[in-house]
C-alpha cells in the first residue's frame, strides 16, 4: 500500500496555522484520517477514533473529561458520534487554545456543518474532501481550481498526464476511492460491495431507523442507472417498489452521505423559460460502474451508460478541483423548456463559462451552439469550451475552447 499524495495538504498546513479548530468533512473512506495522520507524523498529536465505542462512550456522558484524557493538539476522528464535544470545544478555544489544537474529521458532512456553524461558528475551519483527483492519481496533486482558457489549460497540462479514450474510460470504471486505488484493497468488486455493506450498515441505519437494508442496496443500483440526468425521484421508486417520497428522503440521505451530488439548473430574471429540475451525479464513477454492474472499462465504454458516465466524471472533477483548493463551486447547468441545453455552466468573476462534454475525439462548433442562449441574460457570457476525448487542446473559435477531460 502507497500513500497518495493530496492537493488539500498546503491547504490543511495553512488553516492550522490561524485556527484553533478545523473539521474535515467528506464521505465514508475517501482519506481524511489517512490525509491527516500523514501531517501528522512526529508532531506529537493525538488521535483518537469515536468508532471506538468506549471512547465514544465518553465522548457523549463526559465530554469535559473525553478532552482531558485527550488533550490538544489531537485529531479526533468521526466526530459525528459525540456531537456533545462541539461545546466543550468552543470553551477551549475561548479560553485561547492555540492554532492547529483540534483537528476533527467526519462522514456526515451537512450535519457536521450545522453543529460546527451553531457551536462554534467564526472558530472553526470548514474543508469537504472528496475521492481522489485525477490529478492525485495521475498527475503531481499541484492542479488549481478549473478555469477555462488558453493559460490555464497550458498551466494544467505541467501537472496532469494525458490519456487516450480508452484509458479515460478505466480511470472512470477503476474509481478515485484511495483503499483501493492505493493497492491495500486489490480485488475492486470486493472492494465496492464492502463499501456498500459499510455504508448501509453504518451511516444509512443511523440516519433511517428500521431501513429495509438489502431494498435500500437495490434503491442505490437504481440511483447510479441514473447517474449525469435530470432527477426524477418517481422513476427511482418505480424500479424498487417505494414510494416517492420515500425515494426522495432516501436520496437525501445519499446526498447527506456524500455519495450523491445535484447541479442545480441555472436561470436569472431574464431566462425565464429555463426548467426548475437538478441533475443528479455520483462523487465516485467506480461506485457507479460497479452499482451498473459494468464488468470491465471497454463494455463501459461501448455501453449505453457511457455519454452519462463521462459526463458525471466531468463534472466530479471539476468540482474536486474547487474542493481541493477549499474554494466554493458554483456551478449550475442549463436547459429551457426550447430544448437547449448546457452541460455545466461555472460562473466566476461576473461572467458565464458554457461547458460541453462530449464523448467524441473531434467535436465540431455545432456543439456549442447553444451556449448563444447566455446572451439573453444578465450575466455576461465568458470563454466557453467543450470538454471532449481529444488528447490535446486546441480551439474552435476565440470564444470556444476544446479541452480534452484529462486535463481537467
Amino acid at each position: 500500500m502507497k500513500y497518495i499524495k493530496r492537493t488539500l495538504e498546503k491547504k490543511i498546513a495553512e488553516i492550522s496555522k490561524e485556527y484553533a479548530c478545523l473539521l474535515l468533512t467528506g464521505p465514508r473512506q475517501v482519506g481524511k484520517s489517512t490525509m491527516l495522520e500523514h501531517l501528522m507524523e512526529g508532531s506529537g498529536r493525538n488521535k483518537v477514533t469515536l468508532d471506538d465505542a468506549d471512547e465514544r462512550k465518553l465522548a457523549k456522558t463526559d465530554p469535559a473529561l473525553f478532552l482531558e484524557v485527550h488533550p490538544a493538539p489531537v485529531l479526533i476522528d468521526e466526530v459525528q458520534y459525540a456531537p456533545e464535544l462541539f461545546s466543550y470545544i468552543k470553551i477551549r478555544i475561548d479560553a485561547g487554545a492555540a492554532p492547529g489544537s483540534f483537528w476533527l474529521t467526519g462522514s456526515q458532512a451537512f450535519a457536521l456543518m450545522d453543529l460546527a456553524r451553531e457551536s462554534l461558528a467564526g472558530r472553526t475551519a470548514i474543508v469537504s474532501m472528496s475521492a481522489l483527483s485525477q490529478s492525485e492519481l495521475y498527475g503531481d496533486a499541484e492542479t488549481s481550481p478549473f478555469t477555462v482558457g488558453l493559460e490555464s489549460s497550458a498551466a494544467r497540462e505541467k501537472h496532469l498526464a494525458p490519456c487516450s479514450a480508452t484509458q479515460m474510460y478505466e480511470r472512470i470504471w477503476r474509481g478515485a476511492m484511495p483503499g483501493h486505488r492505493s493497492g491495500k484493497y486489490t480485488d475492486r468488486d470486493v472492494f465496492y460491495s464492502s463499501y456498500i455493506q459499510t455504508y448501509i450498515n453504518r451511516d444509512v441505519t443511523d440516519m433511517i431507523l428500521g431501513v429495509d437494508k438489502l431494498l435500500y442496496a437495490d434503491f442505490i443500483r437504481a440511483a447510479a442507472c441514473r447517474a449525469g440526468q435530470m432527477f426524477n425521484a418517481h422513476d427511482i421508486a418505480q424500479d424498487v417498489g417505494i414510494s416517492d417520497d420515500t425515494a426522495k428522503r432516501w436520496l437525501t440521505v445519499m446526498e447527506k452521505s456524500g455519495i450523491i451530488f445535484y447541479l442545480r439548473p441555472y436561470s436569472n430574471d431574464l431566462l425565464k423559460r429555463t426548467v426548475k429540475t437538478p441533475k443528479m451525479y455520483f462523487f465516485d464513477t467506480g461506485l457507479v460502474a460497479y452499482l451498473t454492474k459494468y464488468s470491465s472499462p471497454e463494455i463501459l465504454m461501448n455501453g449505453a451508460l457511457s455519454g452519462a458516465i463521462l459526463e458525471n466524471y466531468a463534472v466530479a472533477e471539476i468540482m474536486k478541483t474547487y474542493y481541493n483548493a477549499a474554494k466554493d463551486c458554483n456551478l449550475h447547468y442549463y436547459r429551457d423548456k426550447e430544448s437547449n441545453e448546457i452541460d455545466l455552466v461555472i460562473e466566476s468573476d461576473g461572467e458565464l463559462h458554457p461547458l460541453e462534454i462530449k464523448k467524441s475525439s473531434s467535436p465540431g462548433s455545432e456543439l456549442a451552439r447553444a451556449f448563444k442562449v447566455l446572451d439573453k441574460g444578465s450575466v455576461p457570457r465568458g470563454t466557453g469550451a467543450i470538454l471532449c476525448l481529444r488528447e490535446k487542446p486546441t480551439a474552435i473559435d476565440r470564444q470556444v475552447y476544446i479541452i480534452p477531460i484529462w486535463m481537467i
